[in-house]
């Protein structure tokens, strides 16, 4: 595939910008339809909602508030109420209003106005859910309200629907979050050619993605979280991926290889890898559905239908954009050194090198720093509490948060978040009192009948995210309600948000033990071993506990939330641990697929266990740390995002990928691993005849085979000359395997004569490179007997590879 790709690479480009822009014209003709299902079956609050929905169907719909404020004086002025009353009039007479109840309309709207008489709030009952509540009827009643404004008369609107419209532009944490990660690849390889391939790849899977997300809208329920969410996990995927691969092409190209050749190699070696760690993730993303949350079902597939066109575009549009680039895939001082020294044995340097040789000679000291590190930064997760951001958690500067305030200012901090006790059946005036005499109640207010249903609104002495909300709420089904004898439903945002928070919390332990089981069986198979997938299973835990604390420490005690402009802190959302812990193990296990099968590799190799560790580490790490970091840079950007929920999402993932690669992955894993030995690939007898074979990167050749292996040695020999059929002498002729390991490398003599040593029968690159002339490389096929190949070497800078 990889071969056609690269040969038919118009074609391949052309079929990737039709689908891109027949996607985007089509999603744009359609629009959106993104619905926020939080169905929560056998729930009180679901009871509750059904009741409400059938008795007061025009009162069902989302319910937002205008709040209005006077420096001086009192609401009830004339000069107040003149400016306030008709714009309410207008509101209500808009088509998808259901009624407008403000403090200006009857006996009762004396409740509606703050006891010092200096602010007042109207409620507008839409007649559908804030998600199906058209944009355009929700900015024409902001508009409307907040005309009403003068100089000492402050209005403001808060309401789900009015915070659907308040966000800032889309776009804006993905342009941020694909330049910091440009700069980091632009430093990576040095070229701005290379640079760009990865992020038009990514570009094209998240766009394909998103926009396909965007018309599936249309037939099925995807909340409006699961484009923010595609977008963030398809440009983190969609970067590395591209990464890995043009990394091992770069490799191959540096060793002298063809271009074709190399990046068919890549493709069927690390491209491989992506395969099975795209697939790894997808995995992990369909191990929320086992929570049987509706709200995820979109999730799930936003985002691994994203995962899905991202892994494509890796294989199939970046061989095609290899094709375009060929030698110019190196910088130009790479291009230069290969022209005058020729290629290079496949070798790990630098910091890499020494850091690897590192971990292999103190591995107790290494792995203990690394756990003591990461169980600081898990010890805040002993106090995660689950629940829902509110408009109490937005920036300052947002109308909703502004109302927000002002409510709690004039009618106490329990008012923005009501409790809808809805009576069915029973004495509701005995539960109204027993409701009033409840400790955490501050004042309740009962709502005329209809169809023999009544709502109770009560209004705690707490706010919405306070735990003492959430124990008025126990109180009341448990005690209350029963003890009155009624047959009643606590509803309301808060009671909802509460009975996600409990059934998420339910169901996770479920959740975890499902996607770390897939996980173990698919590493169990792909490297035949017991304790390679059980410490990666362990790790995953460790990094998820980590990187929990890590939120827990921001979102929940508010460290460094001011400077990041992310508004108040508050509980962490009931969805996010299901969202961010199917993220982490998927894209932990692309970590671990990477680092481990080259260990794996060089095992099979030598079999020694130190050896394999310490080459796998030095020649991964440079590359996954940058995957790393791209990611991590992506993720952060999401933070400019606007939605409270993707903010922390980002941070989140920004966290557990960091703490993955460059404590886990760099440290923690290498140095278990040299403490284990050779246990490390251990496998019972009758478990390895079972297990079906995976190769996640193939064997590159037979010429890998250890010594010993079956098949006999050999040899490839001949001469090197010039175009006049002269001798060259000194020449460096190098015989290395598909990959780019060097196998044997000699010198040739005054004859141009040569020979270097074959190990086992198999497929082989021979460089030949020499002073004052261009190098050359070509593939050789070798079988039992030795192979006469005669190099003719042609004058020149470099032999741009065909």
């Amino acid at each position: 595939m990889a071969r056609w790709c690269y040969r038919h690479r118009l074609v391949v480009l052309l079929l990737w910008v039709g689908a891109l822009f027949g996607l985007g014209f089509s999603a744009s003709s359609a629009g959106t339809d993104y619905a926020n299902v939080f169905s929560l079956p056998d729930t009180d609050s679901k009871k509750a909602y059904d009741l409400m929905e059938k008795a007061f169907p025009a009162r069902a719909g989302d319910t937002d508030t205008v709040v209005w404020k006077v420096d001086e004086g009192s609401v009830r002025d004339a000069e107040v109420r003149s400016r306030i009353q008709p714009a309410l009039e207008r509101i209500a007479g808009m088509k998808g209003v259901g009624g407008v109840t403000g403090p200006y309309a009857g006996p009762g709207g004396a409740a509606q106005v703050s006891r010092d008489g200096r602010i007042a709030y109207a409620e507008v009952t839409f007649t559908d859910q804030a998600n199906a509540v058209p944009k355009e009827l929700v900015e024409d009643v902001v508009d409307t309200a907040r005309d009403a404004r003068r100089d000492g008369l402050d209005v403001e609107l808060g309401g789900q629907a009015v915070q659907r419209v308040q966000e800032p532009p889309t776009g804006l944490a993905e342009m941020v979050g694909l330049a910091a990660a440009a700069v980091v690849l632009f430093l990576a390889f040095g070229s701005l050619a290379a640079m760009l391939l990865p992020i038009g790849v990514a570009v094209f899977g998240v766009g394909t993605g998103m926009f396909s997300t965007q018309l599936l809208s249309h037939v099925t329920d995807i909340p409006d979280l699961a484009p923010l969410l595609s977008s963030l996990i398809g440009l983190g995927v969609g970067i590395d991926y591209a990464l890995f691969i043009v990394t091992r092409h770069r490799k191959g190209v540096l060793r002298g290889m063809d271009p074709e050749e190399s990046t068919v190699t890549a493709l069927n070696t690390s491209g491989r890898a992506v395969l099975f760690a795209g697939g790894t993730v997808c995995i992990a993303l369909a191990g929320m559905l086992v929570t049987n949350l509706r709200f995820l079902d979109g999730v799930v597939i936003g985002t691994s239908l994203t995962v899905v066109l991202s892994v494509l575009a890796a294989t199939t549009l970046l061989p095609a954009l290899l094709g375009f680039l060929g030698p110019r895939v190196l910088s130009r001082r790479q291009r230069r050194v290969l022209a005058t020294t020729g290629p290079e044995p496949e070798k790990a340097t630098g910091l890499a090198l020494r850091w690897s040789e590192a971990v292999q000679r103190r591995p107790k000291t290494i792995a203990a720093l690394a756990l003591v590190v990461m169980a600081v930064l898990a010890l805040p997760v002993l106090s995660l509490r689950l629940g829902a951001t509110d408009q109490g958690n937005d920036d300052t500067t947002t109308t909703t948060r502004q109302a927000y305030d002002l409510l709690a200012e004039g009618f106490g901090p329990g008012f923005n978040g009501p409790l809808l006790v809805v009576v069915a059946d029973g004495d509701t005036t005995a539960l109204l009192k027993d409701i009033e005499g409840t400790e955490g109640v501050a004042r309740v207010t009962a709502l005329p009948p209809a169809q023999g249903v009544t709502v109770v609104q009560v209004i705690p002495t707490t706010s919405p995210q306070s735990e003492e909300t959430d124990t008025l709420i126990d109180r009341l089904r448990d005690e209350v309600i029963p003890g009155a004898g009624a047959e009643a439903h606590v509803g309301g945002v808060t009671a909802v948000s509460k009975d996600f928070a409990t059934v998420t919390g339910d169901r996770l332990p479920l959740f975890v033990v499902t996607i770390i089981g897939l996980g173990f069986l698919l590493l169990l198979v792909a490297f035949r071993s017991l304790v390679v997938p059980l410490t990666a299973a362990v790790m995953n835990l460790v990094a998820a506990a980590a990187s929990f604390g890590v939120l827990v420490a921001v979102f929940q005690w508010g460290w460094g939330l001011e400077p990041l402009g992310l508004g108040k802190e508050g509980p962490i959302n009931a969805f996010l641990p299901v969202i961010m812990l199917s993220l982490l193990f998927g894209l932990s296990m692309d970590y671990q697929v990477f680092l481990v099968s080259r260990m794996h590799e060089e095992w099979v190799h030598t079999r020694d266990n130190a050896r394999a560790v310490r080459v796998g580490l030095a020649e991964t790490s440079r590359v996954i740390n940058s995957a790393a970091l791209i990611m991590v840079c992506v993720f952060l950007a999401f933070v400019l995002s606007g939605d409270s929920g993707a903010a922390m999402a980002g941070v989140g993932l920004a966290a557990a990928v960091a703490l993955d690669a460059f404590v886990l992955r760099t440290a923690l894993v290498p140095a278990a691993m040299h403490l284990l030995g050779t246990s490390n690939w251990w496998l019972p007898g009758r478990l390895e005849k079972r297990l079906p074979h995976l190769a996640v990167e193939p064997r590159e050749d037979a010429g890998e085979a250890a010594p010993g292996a079956d098949g006999p040695a050999s040899a490839v020999h001949g001469c090197v000359r010039d175009p006049a059929g002269d001798p060259v002498e000194g020449a460096a002729v190098t015989l290395l395997s598909k990959g780019g390991r060097q196998l044997d490398r000699v010198t040739s003599l005054a004859d141009g004569s040569y020979i270097v040593s074959v190990p086992a029968p198999g497929t082989y690159l021979l460089a030949t490179t020499a002073r004052s002339y261009a190098s050359r490389a070509r593939q050789v096929l070798v079988a039992g007997e030795p192979l006469v190949v005669d190099v003719e070497l042609e004058p020149g800078e470099v032999d741009a590879p065909r």
